[in-house]
């Protein structure tokens, strides 16, 4: 058997109202990857976050190469070599690579003076390690994506962690990224280091994890090494024995609502367009599926018909008139929602309450003469609450207290809410557990099946097959493809969106 690296033993957490983990265990081997996966809600970041220090467990311990650790702090957890990156990467963009990664814990030349020279000599150290050819100097702004998430691991690293957590780490990555990453996470497993990876994306943990670790409703549920199973056991240990095979169904369409012709939209480095001549129509009732590798313009076209771009050109018709508001607040009056792409940063008010996120749109229906009428919204919000499915204690409860599929349910409410005739929802199941995939696809059937017109934004091929009745392939800003439900294969999607990678242009 492996070398335990890390272990915690009979993990109990309980919030008022909620028993998020119920003396759960888990494992890390050391050198190896260590994967934590189940649905959301299942306690796998409880977990993480007692493990890395961030919160405290109400009873259990945890085993450092096998002595009991006693931490109730990040920076207590990186004394004993636990170090944690975040799904949403925590970098100051305005300051170099260097400085992040010394941040608060900064190289002095004297009592009142850094020592800027070693901390760029150091950083470039770790940076080597990571094969990330950049330049301590460089300001983290001037990053792609990919390389923010290298600079995580150097500071990291810099911390002298030998057990490393990666919440999600290839959420918001290209293809190309992934693979870059990938090969960091070989070569840290060769240097001994531990790594514990949370992810969604099942093949993904398939191909890069040693060890997978089930938890399901704050329990532990199985472990296995990675050569032992396969999709269908993870689906079956996170669900319990709950799965939905073939979601689709056809129904009914009526008349088109929404006319898009000739949008395009020039890309904010001034270089080419985002948004390269789209046209395109929706009717009511239909899912409208916009499928593309990240940089293929889904989120710009998006953008345009909420009303969040203002110079782009072309037309924009709803139910035969010309779209003519020029800001998010009269497009969400003219009928569109935006469910966005960022749920953290986008689409959450992480210091409010379920119900005040719920109705931030949609305030003007809840007031009476300039009084607010705080029974009608909570009425309102309880009653979307419960349509949607929504897991929690009270609608009062702060936002922060939901797991991402039942926040981005509440996102989908509040767009609700506004009464749209348009919904659009980009990537609106990144990040969020298989079982919560499966929710979102049941709701937008239901509000399809009351005349609601949806976009449906992905990069997964699965999700282009689950729910849309149409599908618009776009690269470059341009539609490459269109297919209907039955004529969709995999080598279709692959072959319309391949021309991106072919012509070596990064978007």
């Amino acid at each position: 058997m492996d070398e335990i690296a890390l272990e915690a033993r009979r993990i109990t957490k309980v919030y008022p109202g909620t028993t998020a983990l119920d003396n759960a265990d888990f494992k890390a081997r050391k050198g190896k990857v260590n994967v934590l996966i189940g649905e959301n809600g299942a306690g796998k970041s409880t977990m993480m976050k007692i493990v890395a220090g961030v919160e405290t467990k109400t009873s259990g311990a945890i085993y450092v190469n096998g002595a009991e650790a006693e931490y109730t702090t990040p920076n207590e957890a990186i004394q004993h070599g636990v170090g944690i990156i975040y799904q949403e990467l925590n970098l100051f963009p305005n300051l170099s690579v260097a400085e992040n990664m010394f941040m608060t814990r900064e190289l002095k030349s004297s009592r009142f003076s850094i020592d800027h020279k070693k901390q760029n000599e150091t950083a470039l150290q770790y940076l080597k390690k990571l094969n990330l050819e950049v330049p301590p100097e460089t300001l983290v702004v001037d990053l792609r994506v990919g390389q923010q998430q290298l600079v995580e691991i150097a500071k990291v690293l810099s911390q002298k962690a030998r057990i490393i957590i990666m919440d999600e780490p290839t959420s918001a990555l290209t293809e190309a990224e992934v693979g870059t990453l990938f090969s960091v996470i070989d070569e840290l497993r060769k240097q001994g280091i531990t790594i514990i990876y949370i992810s969604h994306r099942l093949e993904e943990i398939l191909h890069i994890g040693d060890y997978v670790t089930v938890l399901r409703d704050g329990k532990f549920i199985d472990e296995k090494p990675v050569t032992e199973i396969d999709i269908p056991w993870i689906i079956d240990k996170m669900t319990g024995g709950h799965k939905i095979e073939n979601v689709y169904e056809r129904r009914p369409m009526g008349k088109e609502i929404l006319r898009v012709t000739n949008l395009s939209l020039p890309k904010k480095n001034g270089r080419g367009l985002a948004v390269n001549g789209v046209s395109f129509s929706l009717r009511a009732g239909e899912i409208l599926g916009l499928y593309g590798l990240l940089g293929a313009g889904r989120t710009e076209l998006l953008e345009c018909l909420i009303g969040e771009q203002k110079n782009y050109t072309g037309t924009i018709e709803l139910e035969g008139k010309t779209v003519k508001s020029k800001n998010i607040s009269g497009r969400i009056k003219d009928g569109f929602a935006l469910i966005p792409e960022d749920r953290k940063t986008l689409g959450v008010f992480g210091n409010m309450s379920i119900l005040e996120n719920m109705i931030m749109s949609a305030l003007s229906r809840f007031f009476r003469r300039f009084i607010l009428r705080e029974k009608m919204e909570q009425a309102a919000a309880a009653g979307v609450s419960k349509d949607l499915n929504v897991k929690a204690a009270s609608i009062l409860d702060s936002i922060n207290s939901l797991s991402g599929g039942n926040q981005q349910k509440i996102i989908i409410g509040r767009s609700l809410l506004t009464n749209p005739k348009i919904l659009l929802m980009d990537d609106p199941t990144r990040g969020i557990d298989v079982s919560a995939k499966y929710d979102v696809y049941e709701i937008c059937k239901r509000l399809a099946k009351k005349g609601i017109g949806l976009i449906f934004v992905s990069s997964e091929m699965q999700e282009m097959h689950a729910i849309p009745d149409r599908v618009l392939v776009l690269s470059q800003g341009r539609v490459k493809a269109e297919y209907l439900h039955e004529e969709l294969t995999e080598e279709k999607l692959v072959a319309a969106s391949a021309i991106t990678i072919n012509t070596g242009v990064e978007e």
